[in-house]
């Protein structure tokens, strides 16, 4: 039996997959979206040491990890939230939309995608996580026929966009 009706979001995105990007844009790959997470980190790294070595705490690594993984889920939702892209994204031609074509995502599901940067603050196996994390999103995303990885399945269907 088929419907009148095009398959619409539930409460984790669309079922068995995801629409395609609207306006003939590609699916941001794993590649790209790999260089601009990096060109962001080394952003949020250098913001991260002059903040933490003017406040005098370069010395506690308790302090430093935490502000700095505090700072990294802050920078993310910022950017996606207010502009739908970080400075590196930007750069390299990506930006994040939100379910089913939304030019960017809101404030929870930003939150939701980022979460996993939160991880390294966790003491002695934080970092182990993230790493985990990072395997798990970056298989998903090459996997996906949309480029969606697991933490944009979980944001609700956030996805990537290469224009």
């Amino acid at each position: 039996m088929t419907s009148d009706y095009p398959p619409q979001p539930g409460q984790y995105g669309y079922p068995g997959g995801y629409p395609p990007p609207a306006g003939g844009a590609q699916p941001g790959g794993l590649g790209r979206r790999f260089f601009a997470r990096a060109i962001d980190g080394i952003i949020v790294g250098i913001v991260g040491s002059i903040i933490v070595y003017l406040i005098g705490a370069m010395s506690n690594y308790w302090i430093t990890g935490l502000f700095t993984g505090l700072l990294t889920f802050v920078y993310f939702i910022a950017f996606e939230v207010t502009q739908g892209w970080t400075p590196a994204k930007k750069l390299l031609g990506l930006s994040v939309h939100g379910p089913a074509g939304a030019a960017k995502p809101d404030l929870k599901q930003s939150a939701i995608r980022n979460s996993w940067t939160l991880l390294p603050i966790i003491p002695f196996v934080g970092g182990l996580l993230g790493v985990i994390a990072i395997i798990i999103i970056a298989v998903t995303i090459n996997s996906s026929p949309t480029k969606q990885g697991k933490h944009d399945e979980l944001a609700g269907g956030t996805q990537v966009i290469y224009s």
